[in-house]
């Protein structure tokens, strides 16, 4: 399936980088891949997990959306949530917009944005919630941890089946700095990379059994 015309150039361009993802990543992401095949058709549920729920899980969150659209993965549900609820910052939301992610915000204190990526999917609404929240699965799913912290101060999540610590640094580092933008950039694409990289990887294992 193909994405919004900008964001599907964005993702091949991501494709054409693997060669940039370290070995230790890809044996990570061979076991997200691994994960997504071993489903057998059955719904996949990642839950995307960091601290504030505010950055890195929803941009994972968001790309993992996006990745399974365009390689015709079927059923892979994602989610985000935090060990505490702030709100989607809007540094992270520009930086997925400069890719081509189509993203509308109602306002307010915690905006439930709407974030499309493709013609015909309806869009994710991503809002910072904790992991355990109503609308998150409360059991069979993978816990992807994208934060050093949540993974270190929560060594048990409740319902997970599947736990991976594929953890990025923090882009709020260099808020309110002249390397903000450029390093939201760096982090969008670096997850983006990764994820497609493991999306690509669970096409092809599925194509071929």
């Amino acid at each position: 399936m193909g994405l919004l015309p900008k964001l599907n150039a964005y993702a091949e361009s991501l494709l054409q980088e693997a060669q940039q993802v370290p070995d230790e990543r890809k044996a990570l992401l061979q076991q997200l891949a691994d994960y997504l095949v071993q489903s057998k058709g059955t719904p996949v549920k990642l839950n995307f997990i960091c601290t504030h729920n505010s950055r890195r899980s929803h941009i994972a969150q968001i790309w993992a959306a996006a990745g399974a659209a365009y390689f015709g993965i079927p059923g892979v549900e994602t989610y985000s949530g935090g060990t505490e609820a702030t709100a989607f910052n809007p540094r992270a939301v520009a930086a997925l917009q400069r890719t081509g992610f189509k993203i509308d915000s109602p306002g307010g204190e915690n905006p439930h944005y709407q974030v499309a990526f493709a013609e015909t999917q309806a869009p994710l609404i991503c809002y910072s919630k904790t992991f355990d929240a109503p609308v998150n699965p409360q059991s069979g799913f993978a816990a992807i941890m994208t934060c050093s912290d949540a993974d270190q101060n929560c060594p048990f999540i409740p319902g997970a089946a599947f736990r991976l610590p594929l953890t990025y640094d923090d882009p709020k580092a260099a808020d309110g700095t002249p390397e903000e933008t450029a390093r939201y950039d760096e982090r969008v694409r670096q997850i983006g990379r990764e994820i497609l990289h493991a999306m690509q990887l669970a096409a092809q294992k599925m194509k071929s059994a």
